[in-house]
């Protein structure tokens, strides 16, 4: 502990203006951190570079009022209307029903305790002159430290119109309770020419600590616009005079370029010093014929100075962004923000008190709380090896910075730690673990009362175990020196944790993926042997001990054996994916959660603890495969560099396991919507097709944990090769989340600019949070990122937060 002692009193020197240490580049978020104790309160919300905040500024050419009469609305579920003082409508409801939660009976706890809204008919009236509702709102919510409300149009039972995507949808909007909240949806995308119906919305969820009995909003105006210059909503091209550029910046010595939408730019740009408009660099625009279409790309990768600039083409300027070697620590400050906020069994100052104690598991008569970690997403959700993905990235990231940034390196530590406790607290010691639960609702903490809740899953799962088996490896050689008999418990734990595994796996072989809302069903069987030898090689990292190199090595020849290694009959000759077992007739992909980075963590990592193993030459010769695979897939979306979803099979839908493993929430149209979805992307020989966005169908779709995982892919094939072209794959990946994509949008709330509200109903807006993704359109292959903001692909996610850790380790 005495590092520990040495670090405590260097922070202490710091605060007190006693040792020159430096947090992070920006002296703003700089004082934000201190002031909050080194993100043990939220960092504050900064609105002001926000999407929404930007929407409020365009020119509204003419409106039209929306009735606020409680004679004309309608009060729907547990809603009480009435007219306020001053003529505001007042919307009402209780906090609590009195009654228990009932969900589904496949998942009864996921469940709240009612709903409160009210609705306004239209009538079918015709709104196609108007392209945005406002709305004024002023929650008075004694107590509440999260508010929101849903709002809700629908249009009538008409023809689908061309260049409209949706004919009802439901908005989240994340609100200041006991401040006046000016609000918007820019309805571009919806049909309205027949409006039945419009109306909000909330869910009742429970009291936290501090909440009142009951929860008050006043609409003070509601009015239909029209507005000048909307945001696209979907396709490649950006929209009218937008320049796309990663907002945070650039690293030095690194590929730099944004796309153009500028009218009359005369082929010139100019990068500027941001404080005093300096010509630091003129260059010429280029015109880049590629896949997706034509566009015009300002390329000022030769420009390696480190500073802050703006780029200018004809009269549009950028938002500063930075050049420089260190650009990614302010987003890992704000990202840890994020996955602190979602902390669940502690009391998050701002959001929440100690939550979900009376949350538990039970198993061979005993039961834990499954209080800890961090909530999932949006909701209040749990599962372990969620956590543990982020514990696993945390504590990549403290080993990569303990020696360059040793605050932001402690306080990832710090973090990682909480994560750690509880993976381990939920082991039984026998190989079963509590694993997930479904939650929506907040509880009181006791037990005995009627929102107890001991539906927790529990199972002895061989793939868990095996995964979890190499976190607690890497957790105990991360801190071995920071806390020797913490190092001590976790390679017996890893230990016990692989054999149960092992065991379990002789028992039943692969599958047991019975869990249909766990993020581990649409495991392959390429993927779990090859998390069995990543796991192993992990263990034999740890111990020295040559059985668990043995076992590295058998568990891997299977994933090697689905490996594609004949090239395809296209004109690329494409090859080096994985299939999902070794009959090879459905390859491997994922559309939201996704762990594909295990394939090359596998292979390298037998690579780097047997470098004298006959088998050498294979493992090197798949991540050169591998790696070469990536390269292809990257001319399918340039010049953005989001790595595309890579190659499908025709037959693929035919394999009912896989599909239904795949894609959840069915409703029996996808074996034809999944050929549809192909024939829309580009056709590679008889059989293949390139699919630049996953094939998905429902609600869980979106794009960023699974471009982030194929990024990490890249990086570390990149590494192990010395391939800087991988490498750069890998950074593209950062960039786009920040901002180079088609909407201009960072994707990170409170880093670089344009960031918008996302779906987050019970924490509340965070700095750091990352949602789902952005995703495609229907069955088209094109992005789709609206401002209408709704699960899952706007839903804030631990996940992403974890995958945006776990690749910036890498550079």
């Amino acid at each position: 502990m005495k590092r520990l002692s040495i670090y405590s009193l260097s922070l202490f020197c710091f605060l007190h203006g006693w040792a020159q240490i430096s947090l992070t580049s920006d002296k703003q978020l700089e004082k934000e951190i201190i002031q909050s104790g080194i993100i043990h309160s939220p960092l504050p919300l900064d609105f002001s570079r926000s999407a929404e905040a930007k929407g409020l500024q365009k020119k509204i050419l003419y409106s039209e009022p929306v009735s606020t009469s409680d004679k004309d609305w309608k009060a729907t579920g547990q809603g009480k209307l009435s007219k306020a003082e001053g003529k505001s409508l007042l919307l009402g409801y209780p906090a609590s029903t009195g009654k228990r939660a009932a969900g589904s009976l496949s998942d009864p706890d996921y469940a709240v305790y009612g709903n409160a809204g009210m609705t306004l008919e239209i009538n079918g009236a015709n709104w196609e002159k108007y392209n945005r509702i406002a709305f004024v709102i002023n929650p008075m919510c004694d107590g509440a430290r999260v508010v929101n409300i849903n709002f809700n149009i629908e249009n009538g039972d008409t023809p689908k119109k061309k260049g409209y995507n949706r004919q009802s949808g439901s908005h989240l909007i994340n609100l200041n309770n006991k401040e006046v909240n000016t609000c918007y949806l820019d309805l571009g995308e919806y049909q309205r020419d027949k409006v039945k119906r419009i109306s909000f919305n909330v869910s009742i969820k429970g009291k936290d600590r501090t909440n009142g009995d009951t929860f008050n909003y006043f609409f003070d105006k509601i009015e239909l616009q029209q507005i000048e210059d909307p945001e696209i909503i979907s396709g490649w091209q950006p929209g009218n005079n937008r320049i796309v550029y990663s907002t945070t910046g650039y690293m030095l010595n690194d590929n730099k370029t944004a796309i153009v939408n500028v009218a009359n730019h005369n082929s010139r740009f100019q990068l500027l010093d941001a404080q005093n408009n300096e010509i630091f660099y003129n260059g010429q625009i280029k015109k880049n014929q590629t896949t997706i279409g034509e566009f015009d790309v300002a390329d000022f990768s030769e420009f390696n100075q480190s500073g802050t600039f703006r780029l200018k083409v004809g009269d549009v300027t950028t938002e500063p962004f930075v050049i420089g070697a260190n650009i990614w620590d302010n987003s890992l400050w704000r990202v840890l923000n994020y996955i602190f906020c979602q902390r669940c069994g502690y009391p998050v100052p701002g959001k929440h008190g100690t939550c979900h104690i009376d949350l538990c598991s039970k198993h061979d008569g005993k039961m834990i709380s499954f209080a800890g970690g961090w909530h999932d997403a949006g909701d209040l959700s749990q599962q372990v090896l969620q956590t543990g993905d982020v514990t696993f990235a945390l504590l990549e990231g403290y080993n990569k910075l303990k020696n360059k940034n040793e605050i932001l390196a402690r306080r990832m530590l710090e973090e990682a730690e909480w994560g750690l406790e509880f993976m381990l607290r939920n082991r039984y010691g026998d190989g079963f673990r509590a694993s997930s639960v479904g939650l929506l609702i907040w509880q009181d903490g006791i037990f005995g009362t009627l929102d107890d809740i001991t539906s927790v899953r529990v199972h002895n799962s061989a793939f868990d175990n095996f995964l979890l088996s190499a976190y607690e490896a890497f957790a105990a050689m991360s801190l071995k020196d920071h806390d020797p008999m913490l190092h001590e418990y976790l390679m017996r734990v890893a230990k016990e944790d692989f054999e149960f595994a092992l065991k379990r796996h002789a028992e039943v072989g692969y599958g047991e993926f019975i869990h249909f809302y766990e993020h581990s069903y649409n495991t392959s069987e390429s993927q779990y042997m090859a998390t069995i030898s990543w796991a192993a090689s992990m263990l034999y990292k740890l111990t020295g001990d040559k059985y668990y190199a043995g076992k590295a090595v058998e568990y891997i020849n299977y994933t090697l054996d689905c490996q594609r290694k004949e090239p395809l009959n296209d004109k690329d000759k494409t090859k080096g994916f994985f299939y999902r077992d070794k009959s090879k007739k459905v390859i491997v992909h994922y559309n939201h959660q996704s762990r594909e980075q295990v394939y090359m963590q596998a292979m390298t990592l037998l690579c780097e603890t047997q470098p004298q193993h006959a088998d050498y030459s294979k493992w090197t010769e798949s991540v050169r495969l591998y790696g070469d695979y990536l390269k292809g897939l990257m001319k399918y979306t340039a010049p953005y560099g989001m790595i595309a979803s890579g190659v499908y099979h025709i037959d693929e839908a035919k394999d009912e396991v896989s599909f239904q493993h795949s894609h959840l929430f069915v409703d029996g149209s996808e074996k034809e919507r999944y050929v549809e979805q192909l024939k829309k992307a580009v056709k590679l020989d008889s059989e293949h097709y390139l699919k630049r966005f996953p094939v998905s169908f429902g609600i869980f779709n979106g794009n960023t944990a699974v471009h982030l995982s194929m990024g990490k892919a890249a990086a570390i094939c990149g590494k192990f090769l010395n391939d800087e072209q991988l490498l750069q794959i890998g950074r593209e990946q950062l960039y786009w989340t920040v901002g180079k994509n088609p909407f201009g949008q960072s994707l990170i709330y409170g880093e670089g600019h344009n960031y918008p509200q996302m779906d987050t109903f019970s924490s509340g807006e965070m700095t750091g949070e990352m949602p789902v993704g952005i995703r495609a359109l229907d069955d088209e292959d094109i992005p789709y990122w609206p401002q209408t903001n709704n699960a899952t692909y706007k839903e804030v996610w631990v996940t992403s937060a974890g995958k945006w850790i776990t690749l910036i380790s890498e550079y």
